[in-house]
């Protein structure tokens, strides 16, 4: 894990921030990108030798103009870390959700990946070698119900993951999918802790310190601390562990009347 170039969707904050700090540490030439330039800056500031490029992740047409400019700037780039992505909670009784806003989750948190590497694949298959790695969610293997489209997007990008591994077995791409917990990033700070059903969050240094070691050691499936909980249950108790994140809906209903 060090000598490579690495571009980080979603970079500014959080999970990708993080990844950004621990693998510049590591001797990486680092890449992020975000949608905000005020947040790049921020993240240019306290990290110097971070390279930073305005860019959404969820539109197609920005993903083929940073392409461009990225293979131009850093022909050697051989890790892309798709980690761009938003959680919401949603009450589906609400009418009054726009159509468009509603699928939101499913083009930052689906789409986003799959357009970004339909982009970047054939520049990372002529590396001498090369990483995909896809941020899923623990949430990928149990919903958590008040959060209905993000984890079916999650899911979504889990099973996509599974089956681009397999189609670039015989590539020089290693596929890798984190699905991190509950962890103590900006992400959450909409939600209260009813809402996650009395979850405690991970320290995102100590998750993402996980999360590299796991790439380091080739494990494809990473999955930290109660995210593997989440997959185990899922496959011994499934109607127990959903019914347990199944409870913060009845908080959400009685704020809604």
């Amino acid at each position: 894990m060090s000598g490579n170039t690495i571009l980080i969707t979603g970079g500014t904050s959080g999970i990708g921030f993080e990844f950004a700090t621990q693998l510049l540490k590591l001797g990486n030439t680092v890449i992020i990108t975000g949608r905000d330039q005020a947040k790049l800056n921020s993240a240019k500031f306290k990290l110097p030798a971070v390279h930073t490029l305005r860019s959404d992740a969820a539109d197609p047409r920005e993903i083929a103009d940073l392409f461009e400019t990225v293979v131009k700037q850093f022909p050697k780039l051989n890790v892309l870390i798709n980690n761009a992505g938003f959680m919401r909670k949603l009450n589906l009784h609400d009418t009054d959700i726009d159509m468009e806003d509603l699928n939101r989750e499913i083009e930052s948190n689906l789409s986003g990946p799959i357009w970004m590497i339909n982009q970047f694949l054939t520049h990372l298959k002529s590396q001498e070698s090369a990483a995909i790695m896809n941020v899923s969610s623990g949430l990928a293997f149990v919903p958590l119900p008040i959060s209905p489209v993000y984890c079916a997007a999650k899911a979504g990008l889990h099973s996509y993951t599974q089956s681009l591994r397999v189609q670039l077995k015989n590539t020089k791409v290693n596929v890798f999918e984190l699905a991190p917990p509950l962890t103590d990033t900006p992400l959450v700070d909409s939600f209260d802790p009813a809402d996650l059903s009395g979850s405690k969050a991970m320290n995102v240094t100590k998750m993402v310190g996980i999360a590299i070691r796991g790439m380091e050691q080739d494990n494809f499936e990473i999955r930290p601390g109660q995210s593997n909980d989440l997959k185990f249950m899922n496959r011994i108790a499934p109607k127990f562990i959903f019914n347990q994140l199944s409870k913060s809906v009845d908080h959400m209903l009685r704020e809604s009347k």
